[in-house]
């Protein structure tokens, strides 16, 4: 990888963010699986393969109590994912990994079973659909997978066999009557998710030999058979006694609308009972109480032009799930101005913890049952500004495990002291990778007065003598928050080029209440673009930055403003656009999820607020990135935006054809650019533009290019 001339003195010693080679080979940790008796955990461990061409998965142990080593308990090429801990303290994980019985066939994702007791792990379940996510319940023998059939399928045989048919024939072609058809990267369909219980099958075949550790095969019994495509995005959970699975249909509309209802499925009939279905409101189910008798359920507000969603968070009484009147749904302080994510409930049915975006961190916080109001009700527990996710309790109720991560940090697996809020780490599969510079929190004030706060990641050495050049990254969403660790836009790496990164929440940004987020809302080219302008203007009075040297970068909708920023003004001197919305008239029915976009702006909002209007101002040479497997943003959008750039911009092509505009073009990467190489490829062609452009130095492209 080519160097940047660094702001650091000689002698500081190299990071992994020196290295992409070395940046790639650290281990990326997710997800987290307590055991029923709290003491074991298990998390999901990615690492590069020895050829650096994919990450492999795979399960590692955790000891809760802080004193054991962290130990891998899964080793396979193809990877495991998915734990899930049986009430018996069994683990279920997914893997497309050969079974050792069963070697013939093409790998699909089966069930495998890792025994309490440290036997080895085997198959227990396995169909040529593959099993997706693996659900079990607390206190009982009950597990759930959710897994894809043919929709005209009739039984698990009939479905094996229609799948051979399709394959054998190359047919690929899918026909729809449901919006939407499409999904981040994924095209919907033929197979429609399902939710099977997990059940012992008969017992071993008349006549048919086995050993003392042969066990009666499972079969999945389809428990939503009539769900059609609805299950597609829903959110699940199981009552503790396994005998209720509550979930969130997607319910189509008129027009191709559609909202998310709540649905209650009961496993022994395989019935289901509409809970929650309300015009104008989405719910998602949470955790189930202890007891089984309250769910936590979130809403959301349907979008308006003129009103951004309001997400917020209630109970439901579920004791009589399937009786005829259904339960009542009870506020939880709504007065809070966050927007809550439930995780788990503390044992004794008193609290619960969720997390929420919460001015540049994602804490813990504790939220009385009942709490009327966010005054009296609603206590954080975690006070250090990082993110939490995966939140666990144990079972006494005095301690909550998680992974925290911050700007400072990758996710890192965590014990909370519900009393005190002090956080212990755990001995974890890797330690912290050395940053190379320093994070500083700063703000600005807006036009209306507004705060917009921002992180501004510093090289080592900034100074006035020796002033630093800067990245403006906005992030995506809009509705998101810079508050936690990302290895796809990590600023680091920049950093240790000798590069400040400013890291803002403008107006849309969650975390910072409602009227934050309104601010915003329909007007994407008024108050965030000049939030940003704001920081930016705050930033660069700092001695230890380079006014002169600046550049914009951003993603999705920090894609479209780098394209709004582009067209509006010429202070930065190269501008980075990923994943970008251009024309928003032709996004907005091209999109994957039209029924959402289409709500958020008129078409005389849309227009006024479209980059693509103001292409004949650009000035700035831009590299435009786009990968043709985007669903969310088609490449349409990139397409159009470098046919423009190249005709109608001031830096439109020569006689000759050339232009200081470059496209990156990923013909199979999706919204993100998730292949190892591939995201070596996106950092050292962003490194050799932005040193081209910002520093007046010429850099190599990576040799993978062919150029």
């Amino acid at each position: 990888m080519a160097n940047l001339e660094p702001a650091i003195p000689d002698e500081q010693p190299l990071t992994p963010f020196h290295d992409l080679d070395h940046y790639l080979s650290i281990p990326r940790v997710s997800g987290l699986a307590m055991s029923p008796d709290g003491r074991r955990l298990v998390t999901t461990v990615a690492t590069l393969n020895g050829k650096g061409t994919e990450f492999a998965t795979a399960l590692w142990e955790l000891d809760p109590a802080g004193q054991k080593q962290a130990r891998r308990i899964t080793r396979s090429a193809k990877g495991e994912a998915g734990a899930a801990f049986a009430a018996n303290g069994d683990v279920y994980f997914t893997s497309a990994r050969p079974d050792p019985d069963s070697p013939d066939g093409d790998p699909v994702n089966a069930l495998w079973l890792l025994p309490a007791d440290g036997g080895e792990a085997r198959v227990v379940l396995n169909r040529p659909g593959g099993v997706g996510a693996v659900i079990t319940a607390k206190a009982a023998d009950a597990t759930f997978v959710v897994a894809e059939v043919l929709a005209g399928s009739a039984d698990e045989e009939d479905d094996a066999e229609r799948r051979k048919t399709r394959k054998d024939n190359k047919v690929s072609a899918i026909l729809h009557s449901e919006y939407p058809v499409r999904y981040w990267d994924a095209d919907l369909g033929p197979g429609q998710p399902r939710i099977f219980a997990v059940e012992q099958g008969p017992d071993k075949e008349h006549g048919k030999p086995g050993t003392v550790d042969a066990a009666a095969p499972l079969v999945l019994r389809n428990l939503t058979p009539d769900a059609g495509p609805r299950l597609r995005e829903a959110e699940t959970a199981v009552s503790p006694d396994g005998r209720t699975i509550y979930a969130s249909y997607t319910r189509p509309l008129a027009r191709a609308d559609s909202r998310s209802i709540l649905v209650a499925v009961d496993v022994a009939s395989g019935s289901t009972k509409v809970l929650l279905d309300e015009e104008g409101m989405s719910y998602f189910p949470g955790p189930v109480s202890p007891d089984g008798s309250t769910l936590a359920v979130v809403s959301e507000s349907d979008t308006t032009p003129h009103q951004a969603p309001q997400v917020k968070l209630h109970l439901l009484d579920v004791s009589g799930a399937h009786g005829d009147t259904p339960g009542s749904l009870t506020a939880v302080a709504h007065d809070w101005d966050r927007w809550p994510r439930p995780a788990a409930w503390l044992p004794d049915g008193s609290a619960l913890l969720a997390t929420a975006d919460d001015d540049g961190a994602s804490p813990v916080f504790r939220i009385s049952v009942p709490a009327a109001s966010a005054e009296v009700g609603v206590t954080r527990v975690t006070e250090d500004a990082a993110a939490y996710t995966d939140v666990v309790v144990s079972p006494d109720g005095r301690s909550a495990y998680a992974l925290r991560s911050s700007y400072e940090f990758p996710p890192e697996p965590v014990r909370i002291d519900l009393q005190t809020g002090e956080t212990t780490r755990l001995p974890a599969p890797a330690e912290r990778p050395v940053r190379p510079g320093r994070l500083e929190r700063i703000a600005a004030t807006a036009a209306d007065g507004s705060r917009v706060p921002a992180y501004l990641a510093l090289p080592e050495g900034a100074s006035a003598e020796s002033p630093a050049p800067m990245l403006l990254w906005i992030h995506g969403g809009p509705l998101g928050s810079w508050n936690a660790w990302t290895w796809r836009w990590n600023p680091w790496l920049l950093t240790a080029r000798g590069y400040a990164v400013l890291l803002p929440d403008p107006a849309l940004s969650t975390g910072y209440g409602q009227a934050h987020i309104q601010r915003g809302w329909g007007t994407w080219g008024r108050a965030p673009f000049t939030d940003l302008m704001a920081v930016t203007d705050a930033a660069v009075e700092r001695p230890d930055i380079d006014a002169g040297r600046t550049a914009a970068m951003g993603g999705s909708f920090g894609g479209y403003m780098a394209n709004w920023v582009a067209g509006q003004t010429d202070r930065f001197r190269a501008i980075v656009t990923h994943a970008s919305l251009w024309a928003l008239d032709q996004f907005g029915p091209t999109t994957d999820a039209s029924q959402y976009w289409l709500k958020e702006m008129t078409e005389e909002m849309a227009l006024e607020n479209s980059p693509h209007r103001h292409v004949q101002n650009i000035s700035t040479p831009m590299l435009v990135i786009h990968g043709d497997k985007d669903y969310r943003v088609p490449i349409g959008e990139g397409l159009r935006l470098w046919y423009e750039l190249l005709s109608k911009s001031k830096l439109a092509a020569d006689q000759d054809g050339q232009t200081p505009h470059r496209f990156l073009y990923f013909p199979d990467e999706n919204h993100w650019v998730l292949q190892p190489q591939h995201a070596k490829v996106w950092y050292q062609v962003v490194e050799q533009f932005l040193a081209k452009n910002v520093l007046d130095q010429e850099l190599p492209l990576p040799a993978e290019l062919g150029l």
